[in-house]
């Protein structure tokens, strides 16, 4: 079992979606988040003052999968998510030690669904 992170822009939310639907991956949680890397942010101007906006707007998906699963999955983020530009995102791969249903009790992949 792999828990699957990945930061994309929030315009790729759709499409990376898509490609998951597509690929017979349905279950992720989705969060807002703010952050940088390579792009290092912008300076604007608001009323005449400069401001330096150094934390952009992402969203991040979680996505605990079985190993079969993991290959695909990540095909599927890179698909919707690649525009070829700075800030297309990251993926992060971690290894999952347990997963429990709580309305069941189910533990591991069975867990996972």
């Amino acid at each position: 079992m792999k828990l699957i992170i990945a930061y994309i822009k929030p315009e790729q939310l759709n499409p990376v979606k898509q490609e998951l639907y597509s690929r017979e991956i349905f279950k992720m949680s989705v969060t807002n988040s703010l952050g940088c890397g390579q792009q290092k942010g912008y300076s604007t101007h608001f009323r005449g003052v400069e401001q330096e906006v150094n934390l952009i707007k992402k969203i991040r998906i979680e996505i605990a999968v079985n190993d079969e699963y993991v290959k695909p999955t990540i095909e599927g983020i890179i698909a919707g998510a690649r525009t070829g530009v700075i800030g297309d995102g990251k993926i992060f791969v971690q290894p999952l030690e347990e997963c429990i249903r709580i309305r069941t009790g189910e533990r591991g992949s069975d867990a996972i669904g």
